[in-house]
């Protein structure tokens, strides 16, 4: 396995904290460029002060295609195309099938796979035509297995690693690679707020609901947002990686 040449073109969605953010300085450590896209562009700017690199900071909504078209343009204006693609906006939501509204469902699936399809679709064509591309999408190891409370997500995890594996097929030949990073529960904002939703829920306290998270995963620990960084980097260094869901949550899903 070797690291492609530094000074490849990134774009990191989702890039203002958690994952994304350790996703971004992982890049940028590794000498490439690294456009930040997020909606919060203060935040982003915090971010890209922290890269050791060059950073372009690109606001924009994943969920508004003529916002992603806007992001892809000035990036091609002011660096080049996009060489490297880290699909990881991203959200989730907890009640109950016969409680999950419309809305919610929407919500998951417009969020979680439907702006990957768009990002994907949008970043390709420079991609195959060059020869050479890394796409990769921030999934969920409930991508792989159905979990109470959370259909909407899940059906959109499940749908994102269907996209990851078609397009992989798809695109075998061309010198793009297309795979997924399915994470456990991360040590990010995201699981902080699952962990508050518990606690009202259950009435426990934070502590307690955090430390139940934890034991859920063999490891008996959050994942680090660093350890699934490292994974994203895996995807870019092995071209004969393809079309993959790779688990990153302490052996919880073994496959």
């Amino acid at each position: 396995m070797t690291a492609p040449e530094a000074g490849r073109i990134c774009l990191v969605a989702g890039a203002s904290r958690g994952i994304g953010a350790a996703v971004a300085l992982a890049l940028s450590r590794e000498g490439h460029r690294v456009a930040l896209l997020g909606r919060d562009g203060a935040t982003l700017d915090e971010v890209g002060a922290g890269l050791p690199g060059p950073s372009l900071t690109v606001p924009a909504d994943v969920t508004d295609a003529d916002a992603i078209e806007a992001a892809f343009s000035r990036i091609e204006r002011e660096w080049g195309p996009v060489e490297v693609l880290v699909c990881n906006a991203g959200a989730g939501t907890a009640a109950a099938i016969v409680d999950t509204s419309d809305d919610d469902w929407a919500r998951m699936l417009e969020l979680n796979l439907t702006a990957p399809f768009r990002l994907m679709r949008r970043a390709l064509p420079s991609m195959t035509g060059s020869g050479w591309g890394r796409i990769v999408v921030i999934a969920s190891v409930v991508a792989k297995r159905g979990e109470a409370q959370v259909a909407a997500y899940t059906a959109s995890k499940h749908g994102v690693l269907g996209l990851v594996r078609a397009a992989a097929a798809e695109l075998a030949r061309s010198g793009v690679t297309v795979n997924a990073v399915c994470p456990g529960y991360v040590d990010t904002p995201m699981t902080d707020a699952t962990i508050e939703a518990i606690a009202a829920r259950s009435g426990r306290g934070t502590d307690d609901a955090r430390a139940t998270l934890a034991r859920r995963q063999p490891i008996g620990r959050l994942i680090e947002p660093d350890e699934v960084a490292d994974a994203v980097r895996f995807c870019l260094a092995n071209a004969a990686v393809t079309g993959q869901g790779i688990n990153v949550d302490g052996g919880s899903v073994q496959s």
